[in-house]
């Protein structure tokens, strides 16, 4: 039975989806549109991956059909959008083993056995943990001042505010507590920035300080932050600010895990597959980040990982009865 967090180790599932990122919710939203009996395993406790755990207060500005959508809504948008076909939700559950047997596969995870026809990864970058700076005095104040990614917005609410990094995460962050935090100071280590062109020139036209070439010394306080000593890489020069909150944007280290010892073809953390997403083992799909299409470019976007889950889940129906037809024809036509 169709359970939030349950799961029965005899029942055959049609199709299960590793990881309940967009990618993952997306998916299984099409499979139940195939009119496929479906679960969804998750490592993380609750579903969305990245954009839950990592970014619930950030806009995103490239999903077809809105201007812009935090992380948070999209995720529950997209969770509306495959439980109206009440797939079976297994959450905190690591898939640590496939093994193929009697025409199906069994997963062997932290909790037990799965039984599926066909499965598709969407476990996107892997586990992913924060890349940390070797400083005791930032270490010490970490989740009381001291953040990697944003849980609240509101914890920033009226800060001076000392965001650290060049990426995109780093300029979206600047940009998005500009008129949020009392005060937003970003330092970069270079004065190359490894983000859209348009998140650089908003940022040099907004309000925000930004220091090239500088870098974190020492973070001074008590009980909380109140100070930080940075650096001029260049010339050396050090400069005492006030500060209330750090955030942290040094990119993250990922690990696909348990999948490289599957017999998958694995290249770096990418799972290689066709253009119709097939991995090299029969019924066995990848889809999102995680997945490497041959002659074809790896563009990680959540649009693409869209497209690539409805073409996997697509072919997994045609593998588990080759009379149904890959394309069944647009939603539309059909009657929900």
């Amino acid at each position: 039975m169709a359970g939030q967090n349950g799961h029965d180790e005899l029942d055959l599932y049609d199709i299960t989806l590793i990881g309940a990122g967009p990618t993952g919710l997306f998916g299984a939203f099409y499979a139940g549109l195939r009119e496929m009996r479906t679960k969804i395993i998750e490592t993380l406790p609750e579903v969305g991956g990245q954009l839950a755990v990592l970014y619930p207060e950030k806009f995103i500005y490239d999903v077809p059909g809105f201007p812009k959508i935090l992380a948070r809504d999209l995720v529950k948008d997209l969770r509306e959008q495959m439980d109206q076909f009440r797939p079976t939700i297994c959450l905190s559950e690591q898939v640590l083993n496939l093994e193929h047997t009697d025409g199906h596969m069994v997963l062997t995870t932290s909790k037990g056995k799965h039984y599926t026809k066909t499965l598709v990864i969407c476990s996107g970058i892997g586990a992913f943990h924060p890349n940390k700076m070797d400083n005791p005095s930032i270490n010490r104040f970490e989740g009381n001042g001291v953040f990697y990614h944003v849980p609240d917005k509101a914890i920033f609410r009226g800060k001076n505010l000392l965001i650290v990094g060049g990426g995109d995460s780093a300029l979206d962050w600047a940009l998005t507590f500009k008129d949020w935090a009392r005060h937003v100071t970003l330092v970069h280590r270079r004065d190359v920035f490894r983000a859209h062109e348009s998140s650089v020139a908003a940022l040099f036209a907004s309000p925000v300080e930004v220091k090239l070439f500088w870098e974190i010394k020492e973070v001074l306080g008590d009980k909380k932050i109140q100070k930080v000593v940075i650096v001029n890489n260049k010339t050396k020069e050090e400069q005492t600010i006030d500060v209330d909150a750090i955030l942290l944007n040094l990119g993250f280290k990922a690990d696909i895990g348990p999948i490289r010892e599957w017999g998958l073809e694995v290249v770096n953390r990418s799972i290689v597959v066709s253009g119709a997403m097939e991995t090299n083992i029969p019924g066995v799909y990848a889809a999102g980040d995680i997945s490497d299409p041959k002659n074809s470019i790896q563009l990680n976007l959540i649009v693409t990982g869209f497209a690539q889950a409805a073409i996997a889940v697509n072919c997994a129906k045609n593998f588990i009865d080759p009379k149904e037809r890959i394309f069944p024809g647009h939603s539309s036509e059909m009657k929900l």
